[in-house]
């Protein structure tokens, strides 16, 4: 996973080709590292805005609002999840649990810092803080 996590930090995100290798250096079968490299959320298996933010949507994120913080994001940044946004500035990934449920809704920048109980209002500073 660090080999992968390195990879990625070095190319920006995860080509096969670059699984691959990795692979061969780790001398493991590339399925297995390609099985890793797809099942993370914090790997990314195709190009990415400069501001990568994956909002949890898990259920104890859901309960408190995730759903309506992703609608947000995506009114705000005008995609979906798995787009990125014309200009290659912001993409935006839906999540699995990322440990910060006593905090929901949550999501995660750059898959590096976190920011708990967000709303709307914190969304938008949050924006306006990386435009």
């Amino acid at each position: 996973m660090a080999a992968l996590r390195i990879a990625q930090s070095e190319k920006g995100w995860l080509s096969r080709e670059l699984v691959e290798y990795v692979a061969g250096v780790l001398d493991m079968p590339a399925i297995a590292a390609y099985e890793v490299a797809t099942f993370y959320n914090m790997y990314d298996t195709g190009s990415v805005g400069r501001h990568k933010i994956t909002v949890c949507t898990n259920l104890p994120c859901a309960l408190m609002g995730a759903n309506e913080i992703a609608e947000h994001l995506k009114t705000r940044l005008g995609i979906g999840f798995g787009e990125t946004t014309e200009d290659g500035r912001f993409t935006l990934k839906e999540g699995e649990c990322m440990g910060a449920c006593g905090d929901a809704p949550m999501c995660l920048h750059n898959n590096h810092v976190m920011h708990v109980k967000l709303t709307p209002a914190t969304i938008d500073a949050l924006l306006e803080s990386l435009e």
